[in-house]
């Protein structure tokens, strides 16, 4: 409960409110000094970085909150693979309670992994692991499969390991709030830090001259206890219940809205661990959940119980921009 209201506070500073994020002024340029500071110290070699012997993709943002990262890695994954490449995808993997590196498996335990590395191993056919050192969920990798590339879901400002492309992922509907550093705005690094990387994906629609568009589909659901499919549209006429444990609930929300759903929202924290009472009602409409919330919630759900898969898309000019900045870079 106490992170539920601490995460609607700051939605509500950071999107929404002019005057609050003013009080944190100090502490915002605290926290910039801050990472500055340490960016200095990876370019003065003072902190080491570590080089592995293939490609790093760094596949992050420099703002708080979901802005479709891990969609974007299982499609560059499988545009990686058609080209040759054997990929292994890395991640922290947060919401487990494992510190060492792991591999993961579609199998394995959200508890103990996180959801999102579950979700990635299940849909990319690539092998995954976490570690809270990335390097180390790398290097475990290259030790027991023979993947020649590496994808890191998340970790821009993990300068320990060293990269070869990085990749920003940008909310298109949330942009960068109030342009604030954290605590008095969402963003991870000054807004300047975007001029360094490789691309500059936008999930949505475009509106600088370097951004790239990138969609977020879905058109089926699929039961979470016996497997069955439907379109979304044969949910329409009907209320249906929302769950949405992501860093931007409201983006799952309005895509069912899109597609003519009418729902009773119920939004949760990022990498939120379900119980089974948090998405049961008393009633008996279809509960509708995302992909990533699933793989926690499989073991208790019922034949109610509905997940959405999605998938990104972006113009195939892309793919061979990154493909030949990787034969250079390389």
């Amino acid at each position: 409960m106490i992170k539920k209201i601490l995460n609607r506070w700051a939605r509500f500073v950071w999107y929404e409110d002019v005057f609050i994020a003013t009080w944190l002024t100090a502490f915002t340029m605290l926290f910039i000094d801050i990472a500055r500071f340490r960016r200095f110290l990876y370019r003065k070699n003072i902190l080491k970085t570590i080089t592995l012997p293939c490609p790093v993709i760094i596949v992050g943002n420099i703002s708080v909150g979901g802005t479709g990262k891990t969609p974007l890695v299982i499609e560059l994954a499988k545009q990686l693979q058609q080209a040759g490449y054997r990929p292994g995808i890395i991640s922290r993997g947060y919401g487990g309670k494992n510190c060492g590196a792991v591999a993961v498996t579609a199998n394995s335990s959200p508890i103990q992994v996180g959801d999102e590395p579950i979700l990635i191993a299940k849909k990319s056919a690539c092998p995954v692991a976490i570690a809270t050192k990335r390097a180390e969920a790398a290097q475990l990798l290259l030790n027991q499969t023979d993947c020649n590339i590496i994808l890191s879901d998340d970790g821009l400002q993990h300068y320990a390991l060293k990269r070869n492309i990085e990749i920003a992922v940008v909310d298109g509907e949330r942009r960068f709030g109030n342009n604030n550093c954290l605590p008095g705005g969402p963003l991870r690094e000054p807004l300047e830090r975007l001029n360094e990387v490789d691309f500059i994906i936008v999930n949505g629609t475009a509106q600088e001259e370097r951004e790239i568009p990138m969609s977020i589909t879905a058109d089926i659901a699929i039961n979470l206890k016996t497997g069955a499919k439907k379109t979304l549209t044969e949910f329409k006429g009907q209320n249906c219940h929302a769950i949405a444990g992501i860093g931007n609930p409201e983006r799952f929300f309005n895509l069912l809205t899109a597609q003519g759903l009418e729902t009773q929202n119920h939004p949760f924290p990022d990498h939120h661990l379900f119980k089974a009472k948090q998405i049961n009602f008393k009633d008996s409409l279809p509960i509708l959940m995302t992909e990533k919330d699933a793989v926690k919630c499989t073991e208790f759900a019922t034949d109610k119980h509905w997940y959405v898969p999605i998938s990104a898309h972006l113009p195939e000019s892309f793919f061979q921009k990154l493909l030949n900045l990787l034969k250079q870079k390389t």
